[in-house]
């Protein structure tokens, strides 16, 4: 059974509590597009991000608000930028990197909060019982792409009702694989 990979750039997710402080009290984000995950949404709104030797600069916010701000970044971004990013699951920030984020009307330094995300499927029960998968488990998956063909190893199985099939893969994983915008992969034993 084929599902949908997708790209994940690097984003920030934050904490309406850090939403005021960047962007004023009292503010929402805006939704500019819908993601594949139901509920998600990519926003207008940008950042930047500091490390100790670079930023980056026009950082998409995801929402909505989450209870911890959180950074997800690639190892090459989390490298060039200087921030020490462990991978991990989303919400796993406890020890993670610090960074400084930057918005219109006030800046953070947060002193955890940058991951590099690990690559996960998201499925609902029914299609982790097509797949043959339970939640939490570590599965392979291979995609295969013209001329850079790959397995992906280490890939955790996140199931809940609220989510759609989908994996996600970072910007650096999608680059090894050469990932067109339309990539599917399957589940190998």
């Amino acid at each position: 059974m084929n599902f949908i990979v997708e790209t994940s750039a690097r984003h920030v997710h934050l904490s309406q509590e850090h939403l005021e402080i960047l962007f004023g009290q009292g503010y929402e984000l805006t939704k500019k597009k819908e993601l594949s995950q139901p509920g998600q949404f990519a926003c207008e709104e940008r950042v930047t991000v500091v490390g100790s030797k670079g930023e980056f600069k026009g950082v998409s916010i995801l929402g909505p608000v989450r209870k911890s701000t959180q950074v997800e970044l690639s190892l090459t971004d989390a490298r060039s930028a200087g921030i020490a990013a462990p991978v991990r699951e989303s919400g796993d920030i406890a020890g993670s990197g610090p960074c400084r984020i930057i918005g219109p009307a006030g800046e953070i330094d947060i002193t955890e909060g940058v991951i590099a995300a690990k690559r996960h499927i998201h499925a609902t029960p029914a299609d982790a019982e097509m797949l043959g998968v339970k939640n939490g488990e570590i599965v392979s998956v291979k995609v295969d792409t013209n001329g850079r063909s790959l397995v992906f190893g280490d890939v955790v199985v996140r199931v809940s009702e609220s989510y759609a099939l989908a994996m996600h893969i970072d910007t650096d994983e999608s680059n090894a694989a050469g990932c067109g915008r339309e990539q599917y992969g399957e589940i190998v034993k």
